[in-house]
């Protein structure tokens, strides 16, 4: 009976080395697993941070383009009783050269003349006669 009882023991230990053996190896898969879901998400969260970085970075450009565009100097002429904007007269310069059949300039330099009542402008350096506005 001691005999049967020892092998019995054997049996039961060699039945624990073989779960414990499966469960070390499926330990061992589940940690794998988990170390390359938890890469995964990490490389996700880097992206998700990437992206927030450069929506915050345009949002903060936009604002900027814009508190810019709000902040405008205005210069008036005034002559002889009466007030020229600049900025108006220079928009009919370019309007003006738009519809001689160009395209509408970047740059343009203007020469305002308020005792004639025109405006002469000259684009890349070049004017003529007709590159005028009346004020």
């Amino acid at each position: 009976m001691a005999e049967k009882k020892i092998a019995a023991d054997k049996k039961a230990e060699e039945a624990v080395k073989e779960v414990e053996a499966e469960v070390k190896a499926v330990a061992e898969k589940t940690s794998a697993a988990v170390k390359e879901k938890a890469k995964k998400a990490v490389k996700t969260a880097e992206k998700a941070v990437k992206t927030a970085a450069k929506a915050t970075k345009e949002k903060k450009e936009t604002v900027k383009k814009a508190v810019e565009a709000e902040i405008k100097d205005e210069v008036f002429v005034q002559f002889a009783g009466g007030e020229i904007n600049v900025e108006s007269v220079v928009a009919a310069a370019k309007a003006d050269y738009k519809s001689k059949g160009h395209r509408t300039p970047k740059n343009i330099a203007v020469y305002i003349k308020p005792e004639e009542g025109v405006a002469y402008y000259t684009v890349k350096g070049v004017g003529s006669e007709d590159y005028k506005v009346e004020l």
